[in-house]
C-alpha cells in the first residue's frame, strides 16, 4: 500500500544535523502511512549511514537543490509531497498543518516567514530585502499575493506536482514552483512558519550568487 505522505529531504554533508531531523519528523507526523526519502548529493560525511541505519530511503542527485527536490518528487510514493531541510531549519511541529492543508483541498501549502505567527531565527537584514524585491516582483507580474518566495518548506498534492513540470536545478526551484503554481491557477495557500538557526554545518545559500538564480528563475518564465 502506497504511503499517504512522502516527507523529502536533500542532504548534502548533514551528519550533524539529519539524526534530530529524522526524530523531529518521527514525533510530530501522527499520520501512520508516510515515508521519509532522502536526497542524497554524494555525502562524503556519515550522512547516508545516519539516514539507512534509522530505516529511510535513500536515492542519489548531485546536481542542486532543485535537481534533488525533483528526484525526490519523481520516486515519492505518497500522495502528499512535503519538501523540508536536513539543517534542523524547519519545524517538525508544524508538519501536521502542511499535510492538513493538502487534504482539505488545496494545491500546494507554502510555510511563510513573514506573515502573522511566522518568523526567522536566521536571515540576515540584506536576504529580508531580496526577499521582499523577488516577492513584490512575482506579485506585480502575475497578481499573486505571496508574502515568501525563498523559502522551502512546503507540501503538495502529488498530482499538482506533474502538472508543475519543473526544470530548475538549483536554488530558483523555490521561485520556480510560486511563479507556476499561480501561473496553473492552482489553489495555493500560505502558513505561519518558524525558520530556525541551522544547529551544525555550513549553510549551502549563497546570497549574491543565489540572488542571481532566482531573478534569473523569475525572467525565464515570464510569458
Amino acid at each position: 500500500m502506497a504511503n499517504a505522505v512522502s516527507i523529502v529531504i536533500p542532504t548534502l554533508n548533514e551528519e550533524k544535523n539529519i539524526a534530530a531531523v529524522i526524530r523531529g519528523i518521527r514525533r510530530n507526523m501522527h499520520e501512520k502511512r508516510y515515508e521519509i526519502l532522502v536526497v542524497d548529493g554524494h555525502s562524503v560525511d556519515k550522512t547516508v549511514e545516519i539516514v539507512k541505519g534509522m530505516g529511510c530511503r535513500v536515492i542519489y542527485d548531485n546536481k542542486g537543490k532543485g535537481s534533488a527536490l525533483r528526484k525526490g518528487f519523481g520516486a515519492a510514493n505518497g500522495v502528499i509531497i512535503v519538501s523540508m531541510d536536513a539543517d534542523l531549519s524547519n519545524e517538525p511541529k508544524e508538519l501536521n498543518l502542511l499535510v492538513e492543508s493538502i487534504r482539505i483541498g488545496y494545491d500546494v501549502c507554502m510555510g511563510s516567514r513573514f506573515i502573522v505567527g511566522g518568523g526567522s531565527e536566521d536571515i540576515s537584514g540584506i536576504r529580508i530585502l531580496g526577499n521582499k524585491f523577488f516577492v513584490s516582483l512575482v506579485n506585480l507580474v502575475y497578481g499573486s499575493r505571496y508574502s515568501d518566495m525563498c523559502y522551502g518548506y512546503r507540501s503538495f498534492r502529488k498530482s499538482a506536482i506533474k502538472r508543475l513540470r519543473l526544470k530548475e536545478d538549483g536554488f530558483g526551484i523555490e521561485t520556480e514552483i510560486n511563479i507556476k503554481a499561480v501561473k496553473a491557477g492552482m489553489r495555493v495557500i500560505e502558513i505561519p512558519s518558524t525558520e530556525k538557526k541551522r544547529e551544525a554545518g555550513e549553510a549551502k545559500l549563497r546570497t549574491f550568487r543565489d540572488g542571481y538564480i532566482i531573478l534569473r528563475t523569475i525572467l525565464r518564465n515570464i510569458r
